[in-house]
């Protein structure tokens, strides 16, 4: 592998390093964006990712030979169709990503999170389309439309993948896939669970053409939750905590669901309503 030093700040790699955090028009315009941390990178190796450059404090992660084996020995899932696995092969040295080494000082300049691991990565975008999907009998789909903050997008994908979630569709989003923050929050499950971005006209068409039962998230004119069957095929969608749902979904819904609400509110974090709705439908399905 390719392995240099850098020590200073004010390096053209480190500082745009620092750009692709911070800033989702440099991610979109370069095709990448930034991982941090072992587990993250794990699950992102495992789905197919292509690391192109590995940062990596010796005195917090390990030697670099440590770093070079850890990447090497990951092992792709096939969670992409044949068409797009190009990058699932074992790296040779030529694919292999650059190696650069930081000291403790400069990475901790660098590191997004506070308790860190010593690694972080710029790794290459991968989309899913809704056409790649491969889903089994009876699916279980999150669908979230036009949620913003990506601390809640990535809660309800790792809640997603603790409930074994078939996809997550992400519709008119206002934050990119790759946020740092999303990333963090979803502790790896952005590379875990199938997840597509698409409009909602895509997604309604999508669901209706495989007879998936649409079930929307609203207090207006609802059943209670446990009360809807969802053995099925079954997408669960819900909107913003503000605004809800727009009427496309609402029209679209084979049905209309509510959390009871016994207090003085009338709504919950869209994150912990989404991980009520999708254990429903595991203690059903079980």
């Amino acid at each position: 592998m390719r392995t240099e030093i850098i020590t200073s700040a004010q390096n053209p790699k480190i500082k745009n390093l620092l750009l692709l955090q911070e800033k989702s028009k440099a991610r979109r315009e370069q095709g990448l964006f930034v991982v941090e941390g072992r587990r993250e990178l794990e699950h992102c190796r495992e789905a197919g990712f292509t690391i192109r450059t590995l940062f990596v404090c010796p005195s917090i992660f390990g030697d670099i030979d440590s770093a070079e084996n850890y990447f090497l020995c990951s092992c792709p899932k096939n969670q992409f169709p044949a068409e797009s696995q190009s990058v699932l092969r074992h790296p040779t040295h030529s694919e292999a990503p650059s190696i650069i080494e930081i000291p403790e000082a400069l990475y901790r300049k660098v590191a997004y999170r506070e308790s860190t691991e010593g690694i972080i990565a710029e790794v290459e975008y991968k989309s899913l389309k809704l056409k790649d999907l491969q889903l089994p009998e009876n699916p279980l789909i999150m669908v979230l439309e036009s949620v913003e903050k990506p601390g809640n997008l990535g809660a309800v994908l790792r809640s997603a993948d603790a409930a074994g979630v078939d996809a997550v569709i992400f519709c008119d989003p206002l934050t990119d896939l790759y946020n740092p923050n999303l990333i963090r929050a979803s502790i790896g499950a952005v590379f875990t669970v199938p997840t597509v971005l698409a409009s909602s006209q895509e997604a309604i068409a999508f669901l209706q053409e495989r007879g998936i039962q649409i079930l929307t998230a609203q207090l207006q004119d609802s059943s209670l939750y446990y009360d809807v069957d969802m053995r099925r095929g079954t997408a669960l969608v819900m909107g913003t905590e503000a605004t809800g749902l727009t009427d496309l979904w609402r029209k679209a819904a084979s049905a209309h669901i509510r959390i009871p609400m016994l207090g003085r509110l009338d709504s919950l974090n869209v994150s912990v309503s989404a991980a009520i709705l999708l254990f429903e439908a595991v203690r059903q399905r079980q």
